[in-house]
C-alpha cells in the first residue's frame, strides 16, 4: 500500500478547469493524470478547507453554482474528507511561525500532518520541502 497524500484545492481546480492557454491546459492535464492514480479512498485525503477553498475559485472563474455543487459532492463521495478540529487551527499556528507559510497553507500541512499524510500535493509551496521529518510537499507541475 502506498504512502497517504494530502491532496491542495489547486490540483482540483486545474482538473475542473481546462484552460484554453497551453500553459493551463498542461496543468489540467497533469493534475487529471496524477487524480487517476489513485485508486482507492484510502490512498488520498483532503480536507473541509479544500472543499470550501474550491467551490470559491469555481465561482470566481464565472461556473454555474448548482454545477459546482455537484462537483464538490462528487469530491467529497470520492476521497476521504478531514474536518478542521480546533487543534488542527492550533497546530497551524505554530507550523506557520517555523515555516513562514501564509495562514491557509498552515491549515493545509497541518491537516495533512494530523492525517498521517506522508506527501502532500501543491504547487502552493516549495517543492520537495520535508516538514518535521514526515510531509513531503510535492508540486506535481514543477
Amino acid at each position: 500500500m502506498r504512502d497517504k497524500a494530502f491532496i491542495d484545492t489547486n490540483i482540483f481546480v486545474y482538473a475542473f478547469l481546462d484552460s484554453e492557454s497551453p500553459y493551463g491546459h498542461a496543468k489540467h492535464l497533469k493534475a487529471t493524470e496524477l487524480l487517476k492514480t489513485f485508486h482507492s479512498s484510502s490512498e488520498a485525503i483532503i480536507s473541509t478547507q479544500v472543499l470550501s477553498e474550491y467551490y470559491s475559485v469555481l465561482l470566481k472563474n464565472k461556473i454555474d453554482d448548482a454545477e459546482i455543487q455537484e462537483s464538490v459532492q462528487q469530491l467529497a463521495d470520492a476521497i476521504e474528507v478531514a474536518a478542521l478540529s480546533k487543534q488542527t487551527v492550533f497546530s497551524s499556528y505554530s507550523i506557520r511561525n517555523r515555516h513562514q507559510f501564509s495562514h491557509w497553507d498552515a491549515l493545509i500541512v497541518a491537516s495533512a500532518l494530523e492525517n498521517a499524510c506522508t506527501v502532500l500535493y501543491s504547487e502552493d509551496m516549495q517543492h520537495n520541502q520535508l516538514i518535521d521529518q514526515q510531509l513531503r510537499i510535492i508540486n506535481p507541475f514543477g
